[in-house]
Order: C-alpha cells, then structure tokens, then sequence
C-alpha cells in the first residue's frame, strides 16, 4: 500500500525504530564467592547412618540380652547388621519416597559388604604378623639361618628360615623358565592358528584354571617319582608348582594378545612379513605389559602353593642347594609344618615364615598391577625417548644413502 492512500495523519508520523532495553545488574558483594557444595553426602544422611547404627546396636542387645537365649560374636554381628539395614530403610522412608528408600538401602548394603570384605583382608594379614612378630623382628637371626640347629625347645634366637626361602626361590624358578616358554607359546599358538586343535587346547586350559592343587601334586608323583623314580626333590615339586601356573598363564596371555589391534598385525602382513615374524616382532612386543602380568599373576598363584609341595619336595631341616636330589623344604611347606607343631617357639617360626609369603604374594601382586597398567601399545616416557632416537638414526641413515643432487649446468654420465 503507498502513502498516497494513507490519511495525512498517519503519513506524517515516523517509522518506528528497534530500541534495545539494557539491564543493569547490581554489582557481586565485596568478598569471596560463596563455596557450592557438589558432594552428594547431606547432613542428614549422616545423622540417618549414626541414628541407624545406635539403633541396631540397642535393639541387638536388647535381643541377645533380655529376649532370646542368644550366645557369640558372629550371631551378633550378623543381627545387628540387619537391624542397621532395617532402621535405615525406616529412617529415610519418612522424607524421601519409594525410589530412593530403595536407591539408598542398596547402596548401604553394597558399601558394608565391601566395608566386610576389606575387614577380613585386614585380619587375615594382620593375624600372621601379630603371631609371629616376634620371630621377624626381635631376632636377626630368622632370616640368616636353618633348623639344622634348632630344635623345636630351643627359644627364637636359634634357626630360621634361610633354607625355605631358597627352597621357594629354586623351585619358582624352575617352574618359570618351563612355564613362560610354553605359556607364551600356547598363547601365541592359540591367537594365530585358529582351529578344532586350538579350541581343544584353549577348553583343556581353561578346564586346567579350576583343577585342585593336591590334584596336580598326586599327577607329578605318580609319573616323576614313582615311574621315573626321582624321588622327593625340589626338581619335583617345581614340576608341580609348573601345573598350577601354565594355566594361569596360558589364559591370561591369551586375553591380553586378544587386545592387540588387528591392524598392527594386517600392517606387518601387509609389508610382506611372514606370520611368525609378525607375532614375534609385532604382537609380541606390543603386549609386554600384559604378558608381563601374566607371569606374575601366575608366580604368585604358584609360589604359594602347599599341596604340590608336601607330596614331591620333602622336608629338611637343613639347607639343601641342590633342586635335584633330596628333599627340599618350602616356605608353604615349612609353615604347614611348623604350625602343627605342640612347641609354641615352633609355631612362632611357622607364623613368621607365613607372614614372609605373605609379604612375597602381596608383592607380586603389587607389581603386576604397576606393569599392567598400560594398555597394548602404551609406551613409557623412556620407551618414547629411545623410540625418538631411533627414527632420528633411521632418518640419517636414509639421508645418506640418497644420492646427492647434480649441479647446475653437469651433464650425467
């Protein structure tokens, strides 16, 4: 529509125009912002888990006191927890609703579970060491002598446990350098040939992860000692302890080569490498860590065992370096013995020697979780460095063998 159409009036008025309207914020207060709580603790959980736990305390002891003819710690200790559990559930249903009465009885049981399970690891560490402190540290000599000259009516300044520990350490030797070679080999075999045969040997391994120990102890001393006719020794039961940990090994090598991409190996084929160097150059170094772990999961499931051990090492009271040929006592094996014993010196030294396997078990543990913790192909910083070095020297090697550019102006030959 034109303006000639329009009445004068509104012709003679002004288009309007945008106008933006600006709101003036007052200034923050003076002084630090105030914190903002982000955990998802109230106070009032708090005062809900403490008002529960009294509650469940008063009614327990009210039931095993004054109500039923109730007797002993665990009975107690298994009431009082339900009783928790209940006047929690109570408590919270009278502010919250039904969704997160549930959320929060779940999660109350899954933490003290969890909280039950660290307890008993704490006793079952803490019963062997306070048992047998005073063989470890109020006497030197436990670490540096045999029983060969300690009966078991002789106080703790006499004996140790010298010739347990390089009973232990002999016969875990042996079985690992058995044991890696076959394991790796086994999982190697199983991630590269597939086929009927490696799904038989991947199931007859996986089978061999749950065989009893006493099992593979009875196996070694029907063929080594009794066929063969060895004898008890610590060749014999390193062979034992090689039962128990192949598996171990075979199986979690397996998992870990199964984690390795698939491209690093298509890339190695790729470039014409034959299969079984890709795997020894290619798969192999890739998963270290995990193979590494694997090991040292299997040494601790092997250093540990007692039922191989009794039937094919042998006792001794004395040091014997020789793994070939007469008995050779174990630290497994020593604190079975010892702690069986009537003399209370000699259970002091059977609870000694446990703790000491203890602490070699935890250990190794301890280790195969810090080199586990790559993942394929993660290197170090100290991996990185020497790689960066080696493209370096492999850059100036190809440099050199370039040849140089022809002047300007030269005719080739």
């Amino acid at each position: 529509m034109s303006t000639d159409t329009l009445p004068p009036a509104v012709a003679a008025e002004p288009p309007p125009t945008a106008t933006t309207t600006l709101v003036v914020r007052e200034a923050y207060p003076a002084g630090p912002e105030p914190r903002r709580r982000t955990s998802g603790v109230r106070g009032t959980d708090v005062l809900a888990l403490l008002g529960a736990a009294a509650a469940a305390l008063a009614l327990t002891s009210l039931v095993f006191v004054r109500l039923a003819p109730f007797d002993g710690l665990l009975g107690f200790v298994v009431l009082a927890w339900l009783a928790f559990i209940g006047c929690y559930a109570l408590l919270v249903s009278l502010d919250e609703d039904g969704p997160t009465v549930r959320d929060r009885t779940v999660a109350v049981v899954v933490h003290s579970l969890a909280l039950l399970l660290l307890l008993a690891l704490v006793v079952v560490v803490a019963y062997p060491v306070s048992r047998g402190a005073k063989a470890i540290f109020w006497h030197g000599n436990f670490f540096t002598e045999d029983l060969s000259s300690a009966g078991p009516l002789l106080p703790l300044d006499r004996g140790g446990i010298l010739h347990g520990i390089v009973g232990t350490l002999e016969q875990i030797t042996i079985a690992l350098v058995i044991t890696i070679p076959l394991g790796l080999a086994s999982a190697v075999f199983l991630n590269e040939v597939p086929g009927r045969f490696a799904r038989v040997v991947r199931t007859v391994s996986e089978a061999m992860t749950a065989l009893p120990s006493i099992v593979a102890g009875l196996f070694i001393y029907a063929t080594v000692i009794l066929m063969l006719g060895m004898g008890r020794s610590g060749f014999a039961a390193g062979l034992a302890i090689t039962v128990m940990m192949l598996p171990i090994v075979i199986r979690a090598a397996d998992v870990v080569l199964r984690l390795v991409p698939g491209t690093l190996r298509e890339a190695s084929l790729a470039l014409g490498a034959p299969q079984w160097r890709t795997a020894l150059f290619v798969l192999l170094p890739t998963a270290r860590p995990g193979l590494a772990t694997a090991v040292i999961l299997g040494t601790a499931r092997g250093i540990g065992e007692t039922s191989p051990v009794l039937l094919t090492a042998g006792f001794a009271d004395g040091m014997n370096l020789d793994p070939r040929h007469e008995p050779q006592v174990s630290l497994p094996l020593m604190t079975f013995k010892l702690v069986g014993s009537a003399s209370e010196y000699d259970v002091a030294r059977g609870f000694g020697s446990a703790t000491v396997l203890l602490g070699l078990v935890l250990l190794l543990f301890l280790l195969a979780r810090l080199v586990g913790g790559r993942g394929p192909g993660q290197l170090t910083r100290g991996q990185q460095a020497r790689r960066v070095h080696a493209s370096r020297r492999d850059a100036l090697r190809y440099a050199r063998r370039v040849p140089a550019a022809p002047e300007s102006g030269s005719t080739p030959e």
